[in-house]
């Protein structure tokens, strides 16, 4: 049994064939899916319209991105059930990187918020600014601003 079956919690490690090369992050934004359960589910599939997205040898295989047509729109963030799927700019500053995530709760947070950033365990690692929040095919989505460092690990936020 993997660590993450034990906690609950994903690594790094966990998702490591799913995060990009330096070099594809320094193209701009990208999708990080982290989806690790083999279940019957490909909404993220059909919603890229990049066709950046795939399953390979069945529906309940995870999916894999490709990370050179990925052009990071997030279409497939807002549509994945599972909330397995990130936005990563590292090219948004020197110091900041952006992520995009989904966002379940009600109201959503206000463009410039200062809310709590989130790992995985739902510790609290950083102070985190909101960029913009909306709601797209229904699904809330906040894109906030991190220290670069950081981008890999704030998978939520607490307002």
């Amino acid at each position: 049994m993997s660590e993450w079956e034990k906690t609950g919690v994903l690594s790094l490690n966990d998702i490591s064939g799913s995060i990009p090369s330096r070099e594809r992050f320094k193209a701009g934004p990208v999708a990080i899916i982290e989806c690790i359960q083999h279940i019957p589910c490909n909404p993220c599939v059909d919603a890229c319209p990049f066709d950046a997205i795939s399953i390979n040898g069945g529906m309940t295989e995870t999916p894999k991105v490709d990370f050179q047509l990925c052009t990071g729109c997030g279409t497939c963030v807002s549509i994945c059930p599972g909330l397995a799927i990130f936005i990563v700019d590292l090219t948004y500053s020197d110091k900041k990187a952006t992520i995009l995530l989904p966002y379940e709760l009600s109201p959503l947070p206000n463009s410039g918020d200062k809310v709590k950033g989130l790992d995985r365990g739902g510790n609290c690692l950083a102070d985190v600014e909101v960029l913009k929040a909306t709601k797209k095919n229904g699904s809330g989505l906040v894109s906030i601003a991190v220290d670069k460092e950081l981008a890999m690990e704030i998978r939520n936020i607490e307002v």
